[in-house]
């Protein structure tokens, strides 16, 4: 005992702190098993050298990958969900809010503003796993709502990447009433005549997949994603059956039709304006 102490004052270093320098350096893909240097998976955007697997990558990257620089001003940045039901299980609803603010750095689940996408003017939103699993509450549904009147009156694109487990059951009704607010204006978008292009990454389930996710002009998913509304689990046990290989993941969804392309994250960008320069013909990309 005495020998591991003196040995942790001569490195200056504990064993935790050690553990915590190499967890840093260093990440294991959770497909193929791959220990691959941080640094390296950063350049790749988070996809692994190995077996191409898409890493969970927060908004200020998709951000930085798809907003042209100089060009993103966040919009609603404070706007943080109420409480209307005084909701309490095991711990309030308001408690829960306010660990995910701390723990994340963010006031709800989804990050909007206006960029030029190759120098394409839109609104541009992406979910936030990390806070309470990307439910969707009045807070998702009010900012959407908003980039969509933004959208409409600047006459711009609206581009949306949506990671989400789904509905907030804290709220309720209140959230369910967000897939049916959201869908109306997306409507509202169409009759203007403006693109919505709908990137899906894993996961997306529930009911943002029955909502907003699934109703782009083009769809589009990155390589592996679990997309579906009830998940493949829960599905077998209520059908007892067993589910064909890769079932809910993007290359089956786009085999059965309900995906338009699986796109690569290094060639999201350029694919992205290549349908805008499409659906916006008479804009000049400044």
């Amino acid at each position: 005992m005495a020998l591991e102490w003196l040995r942790r004052e001569r490195s200056g270093i504990s064993p935790e702190q050690k553990k915590t320098s190499q967890d840093t350096l260093w990440v294991k893909c959770d497909n193929c098993g791959e220990i691959v240097f941080k640094k390296e998976l950063e350049k790749l955007q988070l996809v692994c050298p190995k077996c191409s697997f898409h890493f969970a990558m927060p908004a200020e990257s998709y951000i930085a990958l798809l907003a042209d620089d100089g060009s993103w001003v966040e919009s609603d940045h404070t706007m943080r969900p109420l409480d209307p039901l005084q909701f309490k299980d095991s711990k309030k609803y308001s408690e829960r809010v306010a660990s995910s603010i701390k723990s994340t750095g963010k006031y709800d689940a989804i990050t909007i503003g206006s960029c030029k996408v190759g120098g394409y003017p839109s609104e541009l939103g992406i979910m936030e796993f990390s806070f309470m699993g990307g439910s969707v509450g009045s807070v998702v549904g009010e900012k959407i709502s908003r980039a969509v009147d933004r959208a409409i009156a600047e006459r711009r694109a609206l581009i949306l990447v949506s990671r989400s487990g789904g509905m907030r059951m804290q709220e309720g009704m209140v959230s369910l009433m967000q897939m049916a607010k959201t869908s109306v204006k997306l409507t509202q978008l169409d009759e203007a005549g403006l693109p919505y292009i709908s990137i899906i990454t894993n996961p997306t389930t529930g009911g943002t997949t029955a909502s907003f996710s699934m109703l782009g002009d083009v769809i589009v998913a990155e390589p592996g994603a679990l997309i579906g509304f009830a998940g493949p689990r829960v599905i077998k046990q209520t059908i007892g059956q067993d589910l064909p290989p890769g079932f809910q993941r993007s290359e089956f969804l786009l085999e059965k039709g309900f995906l338009d392309r699986i796109v690569n994250r290094q060639d999201l960008k350029p694919t992205i304006v290549h349908l805008l320069k499409a659906f916006m013909p008479e804009v000049t990309p400044a």
